[in-house]
């Protein structure tokens, strides 16, 4: 298969191009390096630098390699970033997302795109199912959800097969532990230099953590199958306390947390019903969370 994935270089991205290399298929990468890093391509998959914005582009890349499918998982993806610059936010998730259907149309591609879980739900009573109402609380989520109602649009307006999936909170090697980045690669990054863990709030706010390699099965499964939004999650919930207590004794640390005032915002409950993703596209998340960190803690100190 002729793949491009955007964002290729990126955390995820990277692990998507790595499968897809592995079985053999020809892949082009499109991403800007501005959080990705090239070193974390394989030799056989191509690049080209380039950023979503840039319509011709994207269109010139497309052009050149001819995709049948393309991971679309280039984004803005701060959600900090996305409240205090919204319009930048949506130029990259909303009209960035926009380019590349187009470009897709032109080959009569499809497209995978990645989106949120959390941030398009809220908070959740109970794991939340592709029904469930959607009440974004940042910028970020809303142009998420405005990319997936382009995908839905393009499949009406042309046909196409456009798949929508809204990852649960993805962690795993190669994620970045500085700045804003998922709390299992902000813990472990503290832990491996010996600083205390920063946790917000009272730390028994939930999350459906969901392993790389998991998401990775996940977004391969999507192409190729009829168009649908699914969600990419375990379906369980776990605290930040929890989550922090599974690190410590993956890492054998033994440091106490540092507390700090909630963040405003801050989803209480966040977790996925998976259901749907397991009976349309054969998916389920198998790495237990214990396994998931005991990998994940292995890259961070160069022992995997």
């Amino acid at each position: 298969m002729r793949a491009i994935v955007t964002g290729g270089a990126g955390f995820i991205g990277s692990h998507v191009v790595d499968a897809l290399v592995a079985r053999g298929d020809e892949v082009l990468v499109v991403d800007d390096l501005s959080h990705g890093d090239r070193e974390r391509l394989p030799r056989e998959a191509r690049l080209t630098v380039a950023d979503i914005r840039d319509g011709p582009a994207v269109e010139a890349a497309f052009n050149v390699h001819r995709p049948e499918v393309c991971f679309h998982l280039a984004a803005q993806a701060d959600v900090r970033v996305s409240v205090e610059q919204p319009a930048f936010d949506a130029e990259v998730n909303v009209a960035g997302t926009i380019n590349v259907l187009e470009a897709a149309r032109r080959q009569d591609a499809q497209v995978v795109f990645s989106s949120t879980g959390g941030a398009i739900y809220g908070e959740c009573e109970r794991p939340a199912a592709e029904t469930a109402e959607r009440r974004p609380l940042a910028p970020y989520g809303t142009s998420k959800l405005a990319g997936e109602e382009y995908l839905a649009t393009y499949n009406r307006l042309y046909g196409t097969s456009h798949t929508a999936l809204r990852y649960g909170n993805v962690y795993g090697p190669r994620q970045d532990p500085h700045g804003e980045a998922g709390v299992v690669a902000i813990f472990f990054g503290r832990l491996a230099r010996g600083d205390a863990p920063h946790v917000y709030g009272d730390g028994r706010q939930t999350r459906d953590y969901v392993y790389a390699g998991d998401v990775v099965e996940a977004t391969l499964a999507a192409a190729g199958k009829p168009a649908g939004v699914f969600n990419v999650g375990t379906g369980r919930e776990t605290s930040v306390l929890e989550l922090l207590e599974a690190c410590l004794t993956v890492s054998g640390a033994k440091l106490e947390p540092v507390f700090d005032p909630p963040r405003l915002g801050e989803l209480q409950r966040s977790v996925l019903e998976p259901g749907l993703a397991e009976r349309q596209l054969g998916f389920r998340a198998r790495t237990e969370l214990a396994d998931g960190l005991a990998s994940t803690w292995a890259a961070v100190t160069g022992k995997e």
